[in-house]
């Protein structure tokens, strides 16, 4: 039975598990492939950037040095210029480096956009940061590594945590520089939701569109959940 939700009715006149039935059984692989690409994309692109994000942040937020401001400038552009401009302009260097169309490719266009939160929230993080206290855990003979294992991550836990949360929502939504990057190879829930949209067929879009918002939803409960157990006091 196909739903109906005439106006003025408050509620549809008829309800059905056509789209559902769609979404777990028609297109189930399909749909299973693209939820499966998207958040492997989305993981690793949020620790590749929390890889590259923390050192960064860390050095602009606690030192001066020249070039700084240049710096600045070059990680807010991909923020302020359009993603279709900077997809596009990184597309061709990707053809020619061999990675259009891979999924190390889809990952680095996705870094351009996502790195540049997570490194100015890692920023702001260490710009508040006192640095005194690993100079306190090496006099008392902690190691470099147990320095930053038990003393610098969990201070700077929660901005940790904004970051991660920038970089997967932003890399779970990416559609444009999926496309043009992935060349259509790159099946991703974004693809597949931009595609139902444009059929016209509403209730089985507005199902995918659910299962879409689903991980968002647990990373960012997660987050909240995080955040609201530690505050920010470990980077007062």
């Amino acid at each position: 039975m196909r739903e109906r939700w005439f106006y003025p009715g408050l509620l549809p006149q008829s309800f059905g598990p056509r789209a559902w039935s769609y979404v777990f059984g028609t297109a189930g692989d399909q749909i299973a492939s693209g939820f499966f690409t998207s958040f492997s994309l989305a993981l690793v692109t949020t620790m590749v950037s929390l890889i590259v994000g923390i050192p960064a942040g860390r050095a602009l937020g606690l030192y001066d040095f020249a070039g700084k401001k240049l710096i600045s400038l070059l990680l807010i552009l991909p923020i302020i210029v359009p993603p279709l401009s900077v997809a596009m302009g990184l597309h061709l260097w990707f053809i020619r480096l061999g990675l259009a169309e891979t999924f190390t490719g889809v990952v680095l266009i996705h870094l351009t956009f996502c790195l540049p939160y997570t490194i100015f929230v890692i920023w702001g993080v260490f710009a508040d940061y006192n640095p005194d206290f690993e100079e306190q855990a090496r006099s008392l003979g902690a190691s470099p590594a147990i320095t930053v294992l038990q003393v610098m991550l969990p201070m700077i836990l929660p901005g940790i945590t904004v970051a991660a949360l920038f970089s997967f929502l932003l890399s779970w939504s990416q559609y444009l520089s999926t496309l043009i990057i992935g060349g259509g190879k790159m099946l991703t829930l974004p693809i597949l939701l931009f595609s139902l949209m444009d059929s016209g067929d509403r209730p089985i879009a507005a199902a995918v569109s659910l299962v879409f918002i689903f991980p968002a939803f647990l990373a960012l409960m997660g987050s909240a959940h995080n955040l609201g157990r530690s505050g920010l006091k470990g980077v007062r």
